[in-house]
């Protein structure tokens, strides 16, 4: 979820939903430790429950990177060992490293040693040359003896040559049943199943066989769905009652950012799903992508893009 999971596109999920974990795009442990480690951190609390997601496979540099999510006062701190991507392949970044068990168990260790927030696990459910169900067990056994308790499983393998990022997404087959072993081997285990889901129908029905879901591009693509997570999931009403309502209670952020410096168009990118499926919400999108590039644009792109598409109060979740 690089340049994704932005805190732009956070602030929009959580007028949405108070109750979802987000997870920030997965930083490296090498431009928190010799970047510019306050603008890497940077979040509000508004966006809590939030994991910071760190790329890396140094121990020592992990753990240093754990103790600043903590110290910055994120909820979880999360390994990302599912990154298919040449650039974090050649770093020992990402899904290369399941690979490399002993070396994400040692890191983990580390990290534990370094923080008290929960370290949790984001992995594929194996690799090309790796992908066999007992090479996958022995990577969740060995991070677990290691102290990790929740694993985040994307129910694919990864290709490391010969596919790339997008096509690593949506050519090997998904196998939600080795998750749903993963979770009846390991019962003591947290087992959190990712990859291709969608609808709430979907979750339940993963939900009988793990302890949770995670949702990727359907919940940038479609962020309305999260409107529904509250009620559906938490039993409590969500914050928004429309898309419209859900825009205007950002109206605040977007003022600040600005008053930062923050050109619109970077943070408008985030909103152009708002409207999926909705009559209108292709104009919607195109006033945003034709105006808030334009030197000194405001809230008004926002108001007029918002004139394009009905408000409808109490409208469906699944629409």
């Amino acid at each position: 979820m690089m340049d994704w999971t932005t805190t732009h596109y956070r602030h929009m999920a959580r007028c949405l939903s108070r109750h979802a974990l987000l997870y920030t795009e997965m930083v490296t442990t090498g431009a928190l430790i010799h970047g510019d480690t306050q603008r890497f951190l940077r979040h509000q609390p508004q966006e809590y429950p939030l994991a910071l997601q760190l790329g890396g496979s140094d121990p020592k540099e992990l753990a240093h990177c754990a103790a600043l999510a903590e110290s910055a006062g994120y909820s979880e701190v999360n390994l990302n060992v599912g990154c298919p991507s040449d650039r974090v392949q050649n770093n020992m970044i990402g899904a290369c490293l399941m690979g490399h068990p002993d070396l994400v168990a040692e890191g983990v260790k580390a990290m534990i040693e370094a923080t008290d927030l929960p370290v949790t696990v984001k992995h594929r459910i194996g690799i090309n040359g790796r992908d066999s169900w007992d090479e996958l067990c022995e990577f969740v056994e060995k991070v677990s003896e290691a102290g990790c308790r929740t694993f985040v499983v994307h129910a694919r393998i990864a290709v490391l040559e010969g596919l790339s990022p997008k096509e690593n997404r949506d050519v090997p087959p998904l196998k939600y049943d080795w998750v749903y072993q993963l979770k009846a081997r390991y019962p003591h285990l947290e087992i959190i199943i990712n990859g291709g889901i969608k609808t709430f129908e979907e979750c339940h029905e993963h939900l009988r066989h793990t302890d949770g879901v995670m949702l990727g591009r359907e919940a940038y693509h479609n962020p309305w769905l999260l409107a529904g997570v509250d009620a559906e999931f938490f039993g409590q009403a969500g914050p928004a009652v429309s898309r419209h309502d859900a825009l205007r209670a950002m109206y605040p952020f977007i003022e600040s950012e600005l008053a930062r410096g923050v050109y619109l168009g970077h943070m408008s990118r985030h909103l152009l799903g708002l409207f999926h499926s909705c009559k209108g919400g292709r104009q919607f999108r195109r006033h945003i992508s034709e105006n808030a590039h334009r030197p000194g644009a405001g809230l008004e792109v926002i108001e007029d893009a918002m004139t394009l598409v009905p408000e409808l109060s109490g409208e469906s979740l699944f629409a």
